[in-house]
């Protein structure tokens, strides 16, 4: 399928499908009534939860992936990835082999994540939507002025993430995201299975529990796409302007929108 790309980068490989602002084109099943994907989160986190007290530890990944498997069709999750790595579509793909991974194209990425992106279509088997903005960079420029991200990153956020994957997942029952909870202070608590009431369906964090070296682990066994600037200091990894490299010992995030108070871009907030 061609990509109809509005943004200022370089096009996908015909493997990616372009959303601009929507969902992927692959047909789905019509959503089951929030009452009964809430009641299924909310199973789904009593079973997985385990009773740490009692010494049953809760669910490994590839446990919460199965238990999706069994209560979801594929047509109707998605993977969110920022292809920083893709340990999660790859995990995924194990149980849901041609998922929906939902790239946002912000138009602001480094070289290296376009590129990770391109060796994860061609590698993994998924489906990539490249998910873009309703504006391209200089069309938001036109109205906000230059470098919004400087001045207002949440805005900018909100226009270039947060509403494009909002809209994106209509449709969708459940997505998965790739939210560690030894990330920074704001993700440790982050559950297995939740309702995203935001969003309107199932949000699944398989890799909850999982270390930045358990990511690394999972990689280097499977032979899975990495980012290259994980090995050059960038733990975690958004748009360019606003990511640097990390210290060491420093939070992994604190590399992300360094010099100001925002320490989230607001899809998991």
């Amino acid at each position: 399928m061609t990509r109809t790309n509005t943004t200022t980068t370089e096009a996908a490989p015909t493997s990616a499908t372009a959303a601009k602002g929507g969902a992927a084109t692959q047909s789905r099943p019509e959503p089951r009534p929030i009452e009964e994907l809430t009641a299924l989160a909310e199973a789904g986190a009593r079973e997985l939860a385990g009773d740490p007290g009692n010494g049953v530890p809760e669910a490994n990944p590839a446990d919460v992936i199965r238990w999706v498997s069994r209560n979801f069709d594929t047509a109707a999750c998605a993977v969110a990835c920022s292809m920083a790595d893709a340990a999660l579509p790859h995990y995924v793909a194990q149980y849901q082999p041609g998922v929906d991974v939902l790239f946002l194209d912000t138009g602001y990425h480094f070289r290296e994540t376009y590129d990770t992106r391109d060796e994860v279509a061609r590698r993994v088997d998924v489906h990539i939507v490249d998910v873009l903005p309703e504006q391209t960079v200089e069309e938001q420029d036109a109205e906000f002025g230059k470098d919004l991200f400087a001045r207002d990153p949440g805005l900018c956020c909100a226009r270039r993430k947060v509403a494009p994957l909002k809209k994106s997942l209509k449709g969708y029952e459940l997505w998965f995201t790739g939210v560690r909870r030894d990330e920074a202070p704001t993700r440790t608590n982050t559950p297995l299975i939740t309702f995203d009431e935001k969003n309107g369906l199932v949000k699944v964090n398989p890799l909850a529990a999982w270390s930045f070296d358990d990511l690394l682990d999972y990689s280097r066994a499977f032979d899975v796409p990495v980012n290259p600037l994980l090995d050059q200091g960038y733990p975690s990894i958004g748009c360019q302007p606003c990511t640097r490299p990390v210290a060491e010992g420093e939070d992994p995030r604190a590399g992300r929108w360094a010099g100001s108070t925002k320490t989230e871009c607001g899809l998991h907030t």
